[in-house]
């Protein structure tokens, strides 16, 4: 009989063990990235049990045309357009929905809109961003620059 819960237990702590390996195991998106035009580099942590992700820096930090720092002129509310390019944060209700993957929305300060979004980390120095209008989807892989 003791050989029984021994072999119980055995298997038991297997299958509990199995999960939580599996999910420490996943990808995290969290550090500094870099677009793939190369013009941003986006910082991304963790935030109310997803993700966040802000403009940390611009290749071109400076309007050629105001000499001033870039801001967020394309934003179709007139209270957000003179907000700064740096700070401006780009994801908003990213939730986890697959290892390494995350779902939700994503600012695209080209054109001000919002669009439904989700990030797959695709390797340890890979992160593929698609962004959607209706059926109509692109994306782009963004390159880790920093942790």
């Amino acid at each position: 009989m003791a050989w029984r819960f021994g072999y119980v237990v055995a298997i038991l702590a297997a299958t509990l063990a199995a999960p939580l390996a599996h999910a420490q195991s996943a990808p995290e998106p969290t550090g500094v990235w870099q677009t793939q035009a190369g013009d941003a580099r986006v910082k991304i942590s963790k935030c109310g049990g997803g993700i966040c992700g802000v403009i940390v820096s611009l290749r071109e930090p400076i309007d050629p045309m105001t000499g001033k720092p870039q801001v967020d002129n394309k934003n179709p509310n007139p209270s957000l357009v003179t907000r700064p390019m740096i700070g401006l944060p780009l994801f908003s209700g990213m939730q986890p929905v697959a290892a390494g993957k995350w779902s939700g929305q994503i600012y695209n300060a080209d054109d001000g809109g919002t669009y439904a979004s989700s990030i797959t980390v695709t390797g340890d120095s890979t992160l593929r961003v698609e962004g959607c209008v209706g059926a109509l989807c692109g994306g782009e892989t963004w390159t880790r620059v920093g942790r």
